[in-house]
């Protein structure tokens, strides 16, 4: 009943974001290539009127690629959005947006100079009303057209060039399902040609920060198409589960009594249809996903390939990964030893950090456990587990940034694979966001975990640093008031001293205090003290 009553209410809510503008897909924007739509306050490309920015060409990185994909030219996503678009809106200050309409990451009000720091909590920390308010804003998001984003159903290349435009209206929750197949997809070279050995998203230093954005993008999405602004995405807190604990019908979904592979009838989500899983019938067809209803969701969790994926990832594993100080090492790719990205991806061992490809850990575990639809890469986001397994692999990326404390510039510059680079735009994101960006702590964004939280151990130290810059700025000033403060301590004292010497010859002797035993002297002080 709350679900329903939930779902009534913010129906009339239908605002989304993610990949390509509405507002950009005339053939008249993909032919000129330009995107820079007009912000709705004053009606100007990019709000420039208003100084949210200008519509600007676009600078692409030049940093040489890593060997892993040896053509140019073939893919639409090669130097993203280059083969759609080469002007942009480029935002000012605080502003964010394909228009400039939007704040940044962590900043908020009218003029985005309001900063807030939300907070992702524990699924099983949720209240029930808390519980159902997120399933309802879930289901919300399945039954919402995107009003401002469209998915394209063809290449550049079907699609002339852009003389014939190709494009669909999706919801907002599949909206985000078809930016991570895209993403992940493999390249079409034509006929019946392939090149699996390619992602940009996956197994190379983008994988971490590409999915913070990923969940900042979703979460800020439904924050806009309910209207909570509070809102947060939860978090699965997988160490040491022996099970999949939130697979039962009160949370993700419980097994269907007749058919293991489905979930229960009185599950929220057992009437879902899934979409971009068909990845062999894209293939030999050279055509993109196009958002059409695939089937039911599928999960099977722990009737896995138990020789690939043993268990599930301990406490000890993710300590080790913390361990790790090189955030990437060698190849980055799914080959590199050592490497905290690929240990945390789940290709290196969590008790070597030696990349193993007989084996998938840590993130992949995941992934692979749930033995359905989140165990296919490109179609995995179809479940809404993902983005709780995912919020949790991003609070470990987050441990990791406040425990090593590294310099942007330790994300690699060059040579990483096709898109991974620091410089690189992230595929099929507009705006325009470089990978390096997110390579930073999350409270810089605006958000944190509240299990980090209670466990920071710099917390006082982020508690006093203010103070002590403050003091330090001041240091040469307190110094002197402390001599001056010493120097009239000093005349004080003699002068006491001097009055109290001319009293006691006053006094007749009968009437002059005895001293004090030390014992009694030394109780007085502590006394008084």
């Amino acid at each position: 009943m709350l679900l329903a009553v939930l779902y009534c209410l913010l129906w009339s809510f239908q605002t989304s974001a993610g990949h390509f503008p509405r507002a950009c897909v005339s053939s008249k924007n993909l032919m000129e290539k330009e995107c820079c739509p007009p912000w709705s306050g004053d009606r100007s490309p990019c709000g420039q009127l208003s100084g949210r920015g200008s519509c600007q060409n676009i600078l692409l990185s030049n940093a040489p690629l890593g060997p892993q994909f040896p053509f140019t030219g073939v893919d639409d996503r090669e130097s993203w959005p280059s083969v759609f678009y080469n002007r942009t809106c480029q935002c000012s200050g605080n502003f964010m947006g394909f228009n400039c309409g939007n704040c940044k990451f962590g900043f908020w009000g009218p003029n985005c100079t309001e900063r807030r720091l939300l907070v992702r909590r524990n699924i099983f920390d949720l209240s029930a009303p808390e519980k159902d308010k997120f399933f309802a804003y879930l289901t919300l998001a399945k039954h919402t057209i995107s009003s401002d984003y469209v998915i394209p159903i063809g290449t550049y290349g079907q699609m002339k060039n852009g003389s014939t435009p190709m494009f669909n209206d999706i919801n907002i929750y599949d909206l985000f399902v078809w930016m991570h197949y895209y993403v992940s997809m493999d390249a079409l070279l034509g006929g019946s040609e392939i090149w699996r050995d390619i992602d940009f998203a996956h197994e190379a230093p983008a994988f971490l920060p590409w999915h913070r954005l990923f969940l900042l993008r979703w979460e800020q999405e439904i924050q806009k198409l309910t209207g909570d602004e509070n809102f947060t995405i939860p978090y699965w807190d997988w160490r040491d589960a022996e099970k999949c604990d939130i697979c039962t019908d009160e949370y993700m979904g419980g097994q269907h009594p007749t058919n293991p592979n489905l979930l229960s009838p009185a599950s929220f989500f057992s009437s879902w249809q899934i979409v971009c899983s068909r990845l062999e019938e894209y293939n030999s067809h050279q055509s993109l996903c196009n958002g059409t209803p695939e089937g039911p969701l599928r999960r099977n969790p722990g009737n896995h390939d138990k020789s690939r994926t043993p268990r599930l990832p301990s406490s000890a594993d993710v300590e080790f990964c913390l361990s790790l100080t090189q955030y990437e090492s060698g190849s980055m790719d799914k080959a590199a030893n050592f490497s905290f990205r690929n240990t945390l991806e789940g290709f290196a061992s969590p008790l070597t950090g030696i990349a193993d490809a007989s084996q998938s850990s840590m993130h992949n575990a995941l992934h692979i456990y749930m033995n359905g639809t989140m165990s296919q890469v490109q179609g995995s986001a179809n479940d809404p587990i993902f983005l709780l397994h995912h919020a949790f692999v991003d609070s470990i990326f987050e441990q990791w940034l406040q425990r090593h404390r590294p310099l942007q510039e330790v994300y690699p510059e060059a040579n990483a694979p096709i898109g991974h680079n620091r410089e690189s735009y992230m595929v099929p994101f507009i705006p325009l966001y470089r990978n390096g960006d997110f390579f930073i702590s999350s409270k810089d964004l605006g958000y944190d975990y509240s299990y980090l939280q209670d466990s920071d151990p710099d917390s006082f130290q982020d508690y006093i640093k203010s103070y002590l810059e403050q003091a330090s700025r001041i240091w040469s000033w307190l110094l002197g008031a402390a001599m001056v403060g010493a120097v009239l301590t000093a005349l004080l004292a003699g002068l006491v001293s001097l009055l109290c010497r001319h009293k006691r010859k006053q006094l007749p002797e009968e009437k002059q205090p005895l001293l004090m035993e030390k014992e009694d002297y030394h109780s007085l002080y502590q006394s008084h003290l």
